[in-house]
């Protein structure tokens, strides 16, 4: 096994071929902190001999205590996230130093050396505008205008973010209704904790605005591990009409839609007319605090 900078070692893939040749019985192991340049050395020398895999945070079915553990838990998850040395880590300042540093060393370290992004504040500010945008539509334009950047650079560093597992783009879904919105798209972060470092914000949940957000960025993931430890090819898309109708998100399962509203609080929500018109036949469910296991660890 190559550690964690596999993607640093040049032609890494031609090494790689070599020692998968004398040694055909032997499992060759590379992993490295950025999709951006590992995926293209290792793709030509290695092609039809390599499979990819991604390392999301751990998922609550991987984690190895009750539902009521998890239960009571739930607010550190949704404020810090679930990377392994995070979860091992009991002292809650000590879980935002961590957290902080990840941001510091990994996010700047990687996407100067591989991307050479010429300015690290521009980088900030766009991932800045992320966090503050989690559940809403994300308009490039304004977050250039925010970050102080032109809508090209801004394109870039989000393509970027998105090759460095920081975040993940999620499109509209449209059956082609005119109505529909499908070609804006959200952006989740694929820890919580890495989300609310970006913005040093590590507030108890009664102390904060922004619980919605946490909640749905959570579910979201989550539902997402649940399908790729499942093995199962399963695409998530949120639902929006130019009327003001929504659904936080889309699941598409063999064919299959379910419409699934993220709540916090225990709170029914009324299904969108337009959607229930539209697919008569799409399954809902509402998620909040009180039976999102049910749906993580079934």
């Amino acid at each position: 096994m190559i550690p964690d900078i596999s993607q640093y070692i040049p032609s890494i893939g031609l090494g790689a071929k070599m020692m998968i040749d004398a040694f055909p019985e032997k499992r060759i192991i590379l992993t490295g902190s950025s999709s951006l340049d590992l995926s293209n050395k290792i793709g030509e020398p290695l092609t039809g001999r390599h499979f990819t895999m991604t390392l999301l945070p751990l998922s609550q079915g991987e984690m190895e205590v009750s539902r009521v553990e998890l239960g009571w838990d739930i607010e550190n998850f949704l404020i810090y996230g679930s990377y392994p040395e995070v979860l091992n880590e009991p002292d809650l300042e000590k879980k935002k130093k961590i957290l902080t540093e990840l941001i510091s060393s990994y996010l700047f370290k990687d996407a100067l050396a591989l991307e050479a992004v010429r300015s690290p504040d521009t980088l900030l500010n766009i991932v800045k505008c992320l966090a503050f945008q989690v559940g809403n539509e994300v308009s490039i334009n304004e977050v250039a205008k925010t970050a102080g950047t032109d809508v090209k650079t801004t394109a870039k560093h989000l393509d970027l973010l998105e090759k460095m597992f920081i975040v993940k783009k999620v499109r509209g879904f449209s059956r082609n209704l005119r109505n529909e919105i499908s070609k804006k798209a959200k952006y989740y972060f694929l820890d919580n904790g890495v989300r609310n470092a970006v913005i040093s914000q590590f507030n108890p949940l009664s102390l904060r605005n922004d619980i919605g957000a946490l909640w749905e960025n959570f579910i979201f993931m989550e539902l997402v591990k649940k399908s790729g430890i499942e093995g199962k090819f399963d695409n998530y898309y949120f639902w929006r009409t130019h009327t003001g109708q929504e659904i936080d998100i889309i699941k598409e399962s063999d064919g299959a839609l379910t419409a699934i509203e993220c709540k916090w609080s225990r709170e029914m929500v009324v299904v969108p007319s337009l959607w229930k018109e539209a697919y008569p036949k799409a399954a809902v469910e509402f998620v909040h605090k009180g039976n999102y296991l049910d749906y993580l660890l079934s």
